[in-house]
């Protein structure tokens, strides 16, 4: 377990992992009535027939505390719509499925679309705008979680962990962000966070200069991790990207509204391994170039809402820092694995950061071209405003899958 000192802005709960998961969904169990607790899983079908989700499932069946479960799938016809359905009924709790592809779901995005709200981008942040949008709608939980559904090390401590900080009582954070150690098979993982974010962040302090937002960044042990809770208070009031963009986007909303003192990091898992995506060197649209690069573009657009100016030059002053970091970084990252016993390839390593190194600029060009680009979606307090009944859209649109197909 990490030491117990505090001296990073975020607080952070280190020692949960050490006691037994029944006493925390005992007093999960306690805290549901004044709290009801609903967790969201942004999904692909495909994922249904991958290796973690059947464990996901089995593991979630165990959790007492729950108030609800909704499960967001893409990329599912009317026939895997109902295998999904046939999939997710051995959970106990009460669960919805969001047929993102379904006729219903898509006539309340064109509703939506007629008055320029409706998301411009396919994939996991809008898939999760929707689910939480339901949650509001459904108007009972007071705190939500959200976790990936690629996790092949999952065990249920995973949830009980995201919803304490947010549900305990006399706590007083509004949002919580789990982190865990990236080693899995011998290796270290996490070529993102570790080959591009850390030392990106260190890059932009070096040459815009000290910013609180990039201090408030880099206090997260692991600011990419898809797992994170909220109050619902939250939810309604922060947008999110549809872009890969949707961790950082996210971390950026609740730094723009609230303190230090109501944000929190905790551990969540001793081990983690889950879909490592491909590097895609020779395909910037896909795989880890596509979200090195959205990545990029969501620190700039940050830090140009808070007024730094950004120039060719400047960007090439950045990529030369970044690149000097990145591979100092790397020979800390290989001594690490050798002193505990893992393999490090640093040729890939190496070519790992001359490709981030290429999204960096090509993000920096794709920002300078469009400065104007809106990732994000709106808040759900906006998209309510402009069409007053699509709660009312959204629940009927699910009731009626979940009743007539299938």
């Amino acid at each position: 377990m990490s030491d117990f000192f505090q001296n990073g802005r975020i607080g952070t709960l280190h020692n949960l992992g050490d006691r037994p998961i029944e006493e925390l969904e005992a007093e999960l169990m306690q805290w549901r009535q004044q709290k009801p607790m609903c967790l969201v899983l942004p999904c692909l079908y495909s994922e249904l027939e991958g290796p973690a989700m059947d464990n996901i499932v089995e593991e979630l069946a165990k959790v007492p505390f729950l108030d609800e479960i909704i499960i967001g799938l893409d990329r599912a016809d009317e026939e895997q719509y109902k295998k999904a359905k046939a999939f997710f009924s051995r959970l106990p709790q009460k669960h919805s499925i969001l047929w993102n592809d379904g006729p219903r779901l898509r006539a309340v995005d064109k509703i939506l679309e007629e008055v320029g709200l409706a998301p411009q981008q396919m994939g996991k942040g809008r898939n999760v705008w929707y689910c939480l949008g339901y949650a509001l709608a459904k108007g009972r939980a007071r705190a939500v979680a959200l976790h990936d559904c690629d996790i092949v090390t999952y065990k249920r401590d995973i949830v009980a962990k995201l919803f304490y900080p947010i549900a305990h009582p006399t706590f007083n954070y509004m949002f919580c962000k789990g982190y865990y150690y990236r080693a899995a098979g011998g290796k270290l993982n996490g070529r993102v966070s570790r080959l591009l974010v850390s030392p990106l962040v260190r890059a932009l302090q070096k040459v815009c200069g000290h910013n609180d937002y990039l201090d408030f960044i880099d206090s997260f042990r692991y600011p990419l991790a898809g797992e994170f809770s909220m109050s619902m208070d939250v939810v309604s009031s922060i947008r999110i990207p549809s872009d890969w963009g949707l961790e950082i986007g996210v971390l950026s909303e609740v730094n723009r509204r609230y303190s230090d003192e109501r944000v929190c990091q905790v551990d969540i898992a001793d081990a983690y391994d889950h879909k490592h995506q491909d590097l895609s060197a020779d395909n910037p649209d896909g795989g880890l170039s596509k979200m090195s690069t959205d990545i990029s573009k969501s620190f700039f657009r940050k830090l140009a809402i808070k007024g730094v100016v950004f120039s060719p030059e400047v960007f090439r002053t950045l990529k030369a820092s970044y690149y000097r970091l990145a591979l100092d970084l790397v020979d800390r990252y290989h001594n690490d694995a050798v002193i505990n016993g893992m393999a490090l390839d640093r040729n890939k390593e190496e070519e790992t950061v001359e490709q981030f190194t290429k999204c960096i600029m090509r993000a920096g060009e794709q920002f300078l071209n469009d400065p104007t680009e809106r990732p994000f979606m709106a808040n759900w307090s906006r998209v309510l405003s402009a069409v007053p009944d699509v709660y009312q859209r959204l629940l009927q649109a699910v009731e009626e899958d979940t009743r007539d197909v299938g």
